[in-house]
């Protein structure tokens, strides 16, 4: 009897180490699972950031380009507008094609506004080579130290980007 409880007790304790054993190996296995789903957890992580700054930079690619489309194909229609400007200048008898003109003019800068073209400011503003070309300068003693006195043709500019100095006269 003494046999048979010794055999009982040897197999319950081979059974828990079996058991051990066992929960050893599924603890290991959930730990290695945990590790790989944090890995995977992580890698998601990564690529919707990296998703997110390709997306990003994309928006900001594609406004460029269109920005620098739109100033390519206004830069080419700016002296039609200088010379409409020029014709509204021009004195003429026939009122109804100045008024023509003004209207021509009109849509024309109508567009532009409508397409984030903005005329550059002179006269009176403080001279700036990143906005303003200097053809000549004056000493003018009513003006201010590069203070703009005059433009000879105006300049544009989509946001911060010019598409066009002005071309002005500066005072020293």
């Amino acid at each position: 009897m003494e046999k048979q409880d010794n055999n009982n007790e040897q197999k319950i304790v081979e059974d828990e180490k079996n058991e051990v054993t066992e929960l050893t190996k599924m603890k290991d296995t959930i730990l290695l699972q945990k590790e790989d789903l944090e890995e995977k957890e992580d890698r998601l992580k990564r690529l919707m950031a990296e998703f997110d700054n390709f997306k990003k930079r994309s928006a900001k690619e594609r406004e460029g380009l269109y920005n620098s489309l739109i100033s390519d194909i206004f830069s080419s229609l700016l002296p039609v507008i200088d010379n409409l400007e020029k014709a509204v200048i021009v004195n003429t008898e026939d009122e109804n094609y100045k008024q023509g003109i003004e209207l021509v003019l009109k849509q024309f800068k109508d567009v532009l506004l409508a397409n984030g073209v903005q005329e550059i400011e002179t006269i009176g503003q403080t001279f700036d080579p990143e906005l303003h070309e200097a053809v000549a300068s004056v000493t003018d003693e009513t003006l201010g130290e590069k203070e703009i006195k005059e433009e000879y043709r105006k300049g544009y500019k989509i946001g911060n980007k010019v598409i066009r100095h002005s071309m002005v006269v500066v005072a020293n």
